[in-house]
This record gives structure tokens, C-alpha cells and sequence, in this order.
């Protein structure tokens, strides 16, 4: 994993370049409890978040992140601790200080009407009300909408949710399910993620859905009124994962789960196992296939290997949209370097970014996803494809489950090559002109 430089002790901030207000410094969670009780009708969710942390320098105070939700007890290694809650940051100050290197737990009740928090480079973002049931899509920012945490990429940790609520609604969350315990009116579901996670990539998801099962080891829920459609926008996603999985590896996580929303979305959403999509995504005639693949290989990057530091963005998007390129070839489309000349044409046409720090307001920007596809069609030029694809299944093997950096792919890049390519790098990551 790796660590942000540590701030003064007590300190509330990440220190990330582009979202300094979001993340903690001084402490790292290693497990978050989250025990939720959430009441459609109403949109009300009590919640009581119970975080095994381990402090990483000296503490007399530490913070989270936590918006829109009313604190109402906070205990530190279960003894009542001052806090005070302004704007989403959670400043804890325990009743004895921290050690450093000390293991500690911090147990927060909570309660309130969740919403997404505003933004003002995207749009709303986090826990948000459905025509009927729940959707949470939280990168960047919107994690601490619905629980309080460490709200940073690289802060990653495992996590056990229970999840409580009318038993005609289906739940889910990413991780694997362990049980569903039905009482009078409600159901619980509890899910446990083992794998190490962002907190912007856990997610809820309720509603009256069917559930599919497309290939081994994946789930589709869908609205009962979209099954015909999405069934057969679905149908080849288990070729998909087999083409992706000889490209960059096996998949890294115990399963696969799409659900598709009974309402429209702009844009399909990833999260760790799961991939979120807007009822105007499927329509039966694999118009969107892109998008599945492109979901699909979030899987490996992104979510099994999580940037760092949100420059490092390309990192996710652009190997997302070069799998695109791969799988419409593999699939009897256009090949990729077809895809990559109509692409660099397009971006020839914008203005330039600057690919290895495209700036917050860039982190989005469809520049990033092309161009970072652009860079490595052109670095498979450079290396051939057995040298290419053999980098590829080797970045998403060394560093499995953690996080990562562009100084990382290039310093493995060169390896791979075996000899320097600081040129090409330099070129294809800083320059914002395109080679």
C-alpha cells in the first residue's frame, strides 16, 4: 500500500493534490462494521459504523469524513469520546491520546435522511433516492454520504455490512453475501468484503429486481419489465470476462454483479464486483456494449488496482477504454488501431491535457480516457505484443488489491522493454500536445 505523507498530529486532512478536504491524515483503517437500518418510504437510515484503525503516527485528535447525517454518540476503544461535526469532517478527540503504531476502534451512531453531496466540479454524488429504492455511486467524493470513513483512494480496507429494510425490496452491496435473515416486515442482509477496498468504491444498491445469472460466478439483477432487454445486452459478458482475463489476468474478485436501475443514469458506475447501470443502458440490441466492457474492466483496474492519488486517474479510465478497443476486435469488430487513428483525429481537433496531471477539474474529461487509451496502443507499438500484454498481466498481478501510481506502470514498463523509455513517457504524460 501506499502511504501519504503523514501529516502534524491531530491533523484532519489527506494531503491528496486534488482533493485535500477529503481523506485523513495520521491513522489507517484496516476494517470498517457498518450495521444500517434504512427506511425507503421515509429515506431514513440509522446506522452505527464500528472502524478498526491503527494509528501510523502520535494522536491526541484524528478525524472522518461523514455528511448529511446527524452524529449522535462516539466511542474510542469503547469510552465516550468528544466530537465535534462540521460540514462532512468528524473531529474526534479521544479520551486518552494515541500511541503511535497503537490498534484503536471507533464506533459511531448516526442517523438522518441521506442524499448525494454537491459538487462543485460534478454533478450530486452518493447515497440517492431511486423512484423506488436506493442507488450509491460515490466516486469521487460520496462515500461519506451514507457512513462515516477514511474517504480517500488510496485508504483501502475490508468491510462487513448489514443492511435492514422492507423485505419486497432486494439489497445489494459489494462484497459477497453471507446471509439474509427475514423479521415481520424487514429483511437483513449482511455482505462481507474481503478483498481491500476504496471507500468511493462500496455500494447499495435496493430495488424490486430479478436476478439473472449470466455466466459462472455473476449476477444480473434487473427490473422485472427490462428482463427480455437485458438479457440479451448481457449475453456475451461471460466471453467478455474470459477475453479480459487472458489479456490482463484472472479476475480478481469472487464475483461479478451488474445491476441495471428501474430509472436513467447519465453514465454506468463501477463499483468493487458490481457495476451500476441506468434503465436507458439496455434497450436489446447491445447499443451500449462498450460500456459493459468498459465496466467490466474497471474490475482490474480501478477497483483491484486503485490509484494513489486521483492524478493518477488516467490509470483507471485509460486501460478501461483501451479494453473497449480490445474486446471490439476480439468480438469481430473494428480492430483497435482503427479505433485509436478516428480517436487521435478527435483529440487533435481539442485542446491538449496533460495526460500524468490532468487537474481536478480534468479528472473526468473524455481527453483522459482516450488519450490514456491512445498511450498504451502506441507504448504496444513500441513493446510488440507479447512484451505488452506480458506488462499488463504482470502490473495487475504485483500489485493486486493495492494502490498505484503512473511512476510505478512506467518504471515496469521499462523493465518489461529493458531499456529506458523516459522519452516516450515524457512525451505521452506530460506534453499535453498529442505525438
Amino acid at each position: 500500500m501506499v502511504r501519504r505523507s503523514a501529516p502534524a498530529a491531530g491533523a484532519r486532512t489527506s494531503g491528496d493534490a486534488y482533493l485535500p478536504e477529503h481523506g485523513n491524515g495520521g491513522y489507517r483503517v484496516r476494517h470498517y462494521d457498518l450495521e444500517l437500518d434504512y427506511r425507503i418510504g421515509a429515506n431514513r437510515l440509522s446506522g452505527r459504523a464500528r472502524i478498526d484503525a491503527v494509528a501510523t503516527q502520535a494522536l491526541s485528535r484524528f478525524s472522518l469524513d461523514l455528511a448529511g447525517l446527524k452524529v449522535g454518540r462516539v466511542l474510542v476503544g469503547g469510552r465516550p469520546a468528544r466530537y465535534a461535526h462540521r460540514g462532512h469532517k468528524l473531529a474526534i478527540t479521544p479520551a486518552r491520546s494515541l500511541a503511535d503504531g497503537e490498534e484503536f476502534t471507533v464506533e459511531v451512531r448516526y442517523s438522518g435522511n441521506p442524499r448525494p453531496l454537491a459538487s462543485r466540479y460534478w454533478d450530486e454524488i452518493g447515497w440517492d433516492e431511486l423512484s423506488d429504492g436506493v442507488l450509491v455511486a460515490a466516486q469521487p467524493i460520496g462515500a461519506p454520504s451514507w457512513f462515516p470513513c477514511d474517504d480517500h483512494p488510496s485508504a483501502k480496507a475490508t468491510y462487513r455490512v448489514a443492511l435492514t429494510t422492507a423485505s419486497a425490496y432486494s439489497v445489494y452491496v459489494t462484497g459477497t453475501p453471507v446471509s439474509r435473515q427475514r423479521s415481520a416486515s424487514t429483511t437483513t442482509w449482511v455482505y462481507e468484503q474481503h478483498a481491500p477496498t476504496a471507500t468511493y468504491l462500496m455500494s447499495v444498491q435496493i430495488g424490486r429486481y430479478t436476478e439473472l445469472e449470466p455466466g459462472p460466478g455473476q449476477r444480473l439483477a434487473v427490473p422485472p419489465r427490462l428482463q427480455a432487454r437485458a438479457e440479451a445486452d448481457f449475453a456475451r459478458q461471460p466471453r467478455m470476462l474470459e477475453v479480459l482475463a487472458d489479456l490482463f489476468g484472472p479476475y480478481p474478485f469472487a464475483e461479478y454483479v451488474v445491476v441495471v436501475t428501474d430509472d436513467d443514469l447519465d453514465d454506468p458506475v463501477e463499483a468493487q464486483g458490481m457495476a451500476v447501470f441506468g434503465a436507458n443502458h439496455v434497450d436489446g440490441g447491445r447499443t451500449h456494449e462498450r460500456l459493459v466492457v468498459h465496466e467490466l474492466a474497471h474490475q482490474w483496474f480501478g477497483n483491484s488496482l486503485t490509484v494513489a492519488g486521483w492524478r493518477h486517474i488516467w490509470l483507471n479510465e485509460g486501460f478501461a477504454t483501451y479494453a473497449e478497443w480490445l474486446w471490439s476486435q476480439a468480438s469481430g469488430g473494428r480492430p483497435a488501431g482503427e479505433h485509436a487513428r478516428y480517436w487521435r483525429g478527435v483529440l487533435a481537433e481539442r485542446p491538449g491535457l496533460r495526460l500524468a496531471d490532468p487537474g481536478v477539474a480534468g479528472m473526468f474529461d473524455e481527453g483522459v480516457y482516450k488519450k490514456g487509451a491512445l498511450l498504451l496502443h502506441a507504448l504496444r507499438g513500441e513493446l510488440g505484443d507479447e512484451t505488452f500484454f506480458g506488462l499488463l498481466r504482470a502490473w495487475t498481478d504485483t500489485h493486486r488489491h493495492a494502490t498505484v501510481t503512473t511512476e510505478q506502470f512506467t518504471a515496469l514498463a521499462a523493465r518489461h522493454a529493458a531499456r529506458p523509455l523516459d522519452a516516450f513517457f515524457t512525451t505521452w504524460l506530460e506534453e499535453t500536445a498529442l505525438p
